[in-house]
């Protein structure tokens, strides 16, 4: 069961895109495959920015990211060629998260596309946030047609402290009626006015060219 997740989201433009995928497909993600509590590595393009790359890793636990297989690889420790890509590619989110809802879920294999929604709230509105989250905006969001999966995380070091994951059958899910509806309630609109540091990031699963 994952209950934490590694999150990295770049651009990659200033980069050769070959290159890049390469480091991702042949180095990077097979590194941390390698490390004991990684349990899947996934990674997405941007819909709208098609050189808006996102990785997402499904952990059995955050603390997996204080480990000593991780860091062996990881910041001081990383290869060459990662230290080479991360000057080309500035980083649009590092998040290190823990499972809040449903709690232990892992990523659907089938899915096709991604949402991922990051933002702090006013911490006035905290306690009532996170009950819009768990009470309305999860449920009806997981049961509009092509919804696969909803989980939410609280996480730490990074600029947004919640960050909700969405995956669906499709990639043009977000974009439907029935979506839009589920999201578009009075209770959403009450808390809007005090979402911060908002990041939305609409992708498609990438697949290597042959």
């Amino acid at each position: 069961m994952a209950k934490g997740i590694l999150i990295a989201a770049m651009d990659f433009a200033a980069a050769e895109a070959d290159e890049f995928h390469d480091w991702y497909d042949l180095e990077h993600l097979r590194e941390r495959l390698l490390v004991p509590g990684f349990l899947n590595a996934e990674r997405w393009i941007g819909l709208d920015r098609g050189t808006i790359s996102l990785a997402t890793y499904d952990l059995t636990a955050i603390e997996v990211l204080e480990s000593s297989a991780y860091l062996a690889v990881a910041g001081e420790n990383a290869s060459p060629w990662t230290k080479r890509i991360g000057r080309l590619c500035p980083l649009l989110i590092r998040y290190e998260g823990e499972q809040t809802n449903p709690g232990e879920n892992t990523a659907p294999p089938e899915a096709e596309g991604l949402l991922l929604v990051a933002m702090n709230i006013d911490p006035e509105y905290e306690i009532e946030f996170n009950e819009w989250y768990d009470r309305e905006h999860i449920p009806a969001l997981s049961a509009v047609p092509g919804a696969l999966a909803a989980r939410r995380y609280r996480g730490r070091g990074a600029t947004q402290r919640y960050v909700a994951l969405y995956h669906f059958l499709s990639p043009e899910t977000p974009s439907s009626r029935a979506w839009k509806e589920a999201a578009g309630t009075s209770w959403t609109d009450r808390l809007r006015p005090h979402f911060r540091d908002l990041l939305r990031i609409e992708c498609r699963r990438y697949r290597r060219s042959a």
